[in-house]
């Protein structure tokens, strides 16, 4: 659920809540075309299993597509080296992408071990983040819940990833419900955007 957006103290004042939804949109269109890859491809897959070259290119993508969402915002806002939260949570998704690559040549577990501290960290992270913009954009609660819905989820599958049982299909569901999550903000946005227009 994270794949966080970031702000810095000039973000906050830069960001628009009609730039969030539009990348709210995008994250949640790559979050649900990920599930039905993971879907068709690789949910029967679990924790003891290699994974398949397409499966591991679904899992080296997840935390790459991050990095890329956070650089977007910080073109979208007009910010640098000034986003700090934003370089933290880079920092954490090229960290993530590298020992994903590692991962992949292992276990399916091995690989949800580095999703979980993933999903748990950056879902600190939006949960900073929505705290931050809950004063200047506003309709936050939606990546309220999602952070920390992450940081559960990722506490899970890092305890998971010993289980033989354990997949894949897991991993898609977190995806799942952070499309829905991102596009209830769009929704709460864009009420908000109307209210405040009356």
């Amino acid at each position: 659920m994270t794949q966080t957006t970031v702000p810095s103290s000039k973000t906050t004042t830069t960001t628009t809540p009609s730039g969030l939804r539009s990348l709210y949109l995008i994250r949640a269109a790559f979050s649900l075309i990920w599930v039905a890859l993971v879907a068709t491809t690789s949910a029967s897959l679990v924790s003891t299993d290699k994974p398949t070259v397409i499966a591991a290119v679904l899992l080296v993508i997840y935390p790459l597509w991050d990095v890329i969402a956070t650089l977007l915002e910080r073109r979208m806002a007009g910010t640098g080296s000034t986003d700090r939260v934003g370089t933290a949570n880079m920092a954490l998704g090229l960290a993530t992408t590298a020992g994903m690559i590692i991962a992949v040549f292992s276990t399916i577990g091995t690989a949800l071990l580095v999703f979980g501290i993933w999903a748990l960290l950056s879902g600190a992270i939006q949960l900073v983040v929505a705290i931050q913009r809950r004063r200047t954009v506003g309709a936050q609660w939606p990546m309220v819940i999602s952070g920390g819905l992450s940081v559960l989820a990722g506490a899970s599958f890092a305890a998971m990833s010993t289980s033989a049982t354990s997949g894949l299909s897991t991993v898609a569901g977190y995806s799942a419900f952070g499309a829905f999550w991102f596009l209830v903000s769009v929704i709460a946005l864009s009420i908000r955007s109307r209210r405040a227009q009356r």
